[in-house]
């Protein structure tokens, strides 16, 4: 049963291949202000005196530094990000334990999972949808992260790993607390986002809930704490939410939010930013439609701030995240439509960073325009309304703004 895996821990090459993974992952710096780049140069220091102490189960984490990251319906995501050394420990853990959790996780569980992801998620949510379960019980966890149970988690992993160094340390992470404003608050339940290892304790968790949903026969599909059930009918929808809300607060002893939660037709219903629609084909949900144009609005609108060589990076990061996420979307009108709005706002931008008349008039003489069609520089009407004009959507064409690197989705999915 794992007795002696503090030691397969703390081997060479295992150590080696967790600071790679925190090197390549980078992220900010914990309470004690330590940097990725200088990680390195501390174990090698440090190595020795670690090891010793991780193998005599003696080794103390740091408390995590509170984060919050914005919601896009409201509130805040509460992150703890550790030191990058208990990053690295983390790192170190995880690879030894997901190496043997993984293989007992349910095929329908799709999160941090090594070879699976959120589209095969969605996939899979199709599937059903296609094979006639075309009502969804859609279920979401209040504060999921914030409120896993210690005792019943512990509980879980012991089952599995008798080494009580083990066991010891990953109750020492869980109990290490979060340093907000200079002090230490203890952490009595939950297992802070940020670090490494939270999302396959999340995973070990909630195995139970995917054992509980296969022996009931449901098709259902999890990512993380998003779990949606499939059947045939409202009042199995309806039948399945409520009792499974019932579990749930009787054996995870979490709650299930009765706001964010509820049942319907799969394209009234979305799934980690997707819907399934009558056609069966997966579509981006109208929420993460809205929520792509308010951050075009907010990258082009702060255009005053940047150079043009800046804009276009921004812009290319941006969109190559967004589409390499959205690209499974098999249903894609939608989202091309907006491309001639998009186009519209970067030439918005443009019109007012060349400042005044003589500004715009060598500008528009430089993308080629002549005659009546310069007449534009000299007009008092507003940026967007001109934006829209046969001069600038001459001036700046589909395919000046293509050249100079203003990619569209459209350009991204071109084989």
């Amino acid at each position: 049963m794992h007795e002696d895996l503090m030691e397969q821990v703390v081997t060479q090459d295992n150590a080696t291949a967790a600071w790679l993974a925190v090197k390549r992952n980078g992220g900010a710096p914990g309470i004690d202000g330590m940097t990725t780049t200088q990680l390195r140069d501390h174990v090698r220091q440090h190595w020795e005196a670690i090891r010793e102490k991780l193998l005599a189960g003696t080794y103390n984490p740091s408390p995590v530094r509170r984060v919050e990251i914005p919601k896009p319906n409201g509130g805040v995501r509460l992150l703890g990000i550790p030191t990058v050394l208990d990053r690295w420990i983390q790192q170190m853990l995880l690879q030894a334990l997901q190496a043997i959790f993984d293989p007992t996780f349910s095929a329908h569980s799709f999160g941090f999972r090594p070879g699976k992801s959120a589209h095969d998620a969605v996939r899979a949510a199709q599937s059903y949808v296609q094979a006639g379960k075309d009502w969804v019980a859609d279920m979401d966890i209040t504060k999921f992260f914030d409120r896993v149970n210690h005792d019943l988690l512990m509980n879980r992993i012991g089952q599995t790993i008798r080494d009580k160094r083990v066991l010891s340390l990953i109750g020492r992470y869980l109990r290490a607390g979060v340093m907000v404003e200079g002090l230490v608050q203890a952490s009595e339940e939950g297992t802070p986002q940020g670090g490494p290892l939270s999302p396959l304790l999340a995973n070990i968790y909630l195995n139970a809930l995917d054992r509980e949903l296969e022996q009931r026969g449901l098709a259902f599909s999890r990512y993380a704490d998003d779990c949606n059930i499939y059947v045939s009918s409202p009042r199995a929808a309806e039948r399945v939410l409520a009792s499974l809300t019932t579990w749930i607060a009787r054996h995870l002893r979490l709650e299930v939010n009765a706001t964010k939660s509820g049942t319907g037709r799969p394209w009234e219903r979305k799934f980690l930013g997707f819907r399934i629609n009558p056609q069966g084909k997966i579509e981006a949900a109208p929420t993460s439609v809205e929520r792509f144009k308010t951050k075009v609005r907010e990258l082009w609108r702060s255009c005053q701030s940047q150079t043009s060589v800046e804009l276009r990076d921004t812009w290319r990061a941006y969109i190559r995240g967004w589409w390499g996420y959205f690209r499974l979307t098999e249903e894609r009108r939608n989202l091309f439509g907006l491309e001639g709005w998009i186009r519209r706002h970067i030439r918005c931008c443009f019109w007012q960073r060349w400042d005044n008349w003589r500004g715009r008039l060598r500008k528009l003489r430089f993308l080629g325009l002549s005659g009546r069609l310069l007449q534009v520089a000299h007009s008092s009407k507003g940026a967007w309304r001109l934006a829209a004009s046969p001069s600038l959507q001459t001036a700046l064409s589909n395919g000046v703004l293509r050249r100079y690197g203003f990619w569209m989705p459209s350009d991204l999915a071109s084989p």
